[in-house]
């Protein structure tokens, strides 16, 4: 799917916020229905390490909002989404530039919206790979996400307001 307008607007914002631009990592496509975001992180001096690779950090914090984000948009204000937890592996040392693609289907959408109807709050495990240009693995992610249903989340809220009075 192409980027229309906004979104190619809302990626050049994302990418101007200071807490991403502090990683190095820049959006370099989002899909119009948010399904699907394209992250670039280049070697540059700051991105680079001690020994000349591209930082960890940098590595981790390129891709850690996006899928929150991602959820976030899809599911619209009725939800509640929050990062839960995360791994990393290092597998390779990244000598050049990383991509990474992430993609949420329509179905893993449906699910989460069906789950909630039954559960107050579910967790989604996601995992994505930063890659060179040659497909080559140089980290492997793992994200957790906690998501519920801003209905559940307000009547837990009622419900612990009137335990408490």
């Amino acid at each position: 799917m192409p980027e229309s307008l906004k979104t190619r607007w809302q990626r050049r914002a994302f990418n101007f916020f200071p807490a991403y631009r502090g990683t190095g990592g820049r959006l370099m496509y989002l899909a119009d229905d948010y399904h699907e975001i394209h992250v670039k992180l280049p070697l540059t001096w700051r991105t680079r390490n001690y020994v000349g690779t591209i930082f960890g950090g940098s590595m981790y914090g390129a891709i850690d909002p996006v899928y929150m984000i991602m959820l976030i948009k899809i599911l619209g204000a009725d939800y509640v989404v929050w990062d839960k937890a995360a791994t990393i592996r290092f597998k390779k040392p990244g000598r050049a530039t990383l991509y990474a693609k992430f993609r949420i289907e329509p179905e893993e959408v449906a699910t989460i919206r069906e789950e909630l109807t039954r559960r107050k709050s579910i967790e989604r495990v996601y995992r994505v790979n930063l890659v060179d240009k040659d497909g080559v693995v140089h980290a492997e992610v793992e994200k957790t996400l906690y998501i519920a249903a801003k209905r559940a989340a307000a009547e837990r809220a009622a419900g612990v307001s009137a335990a408490t009075v």
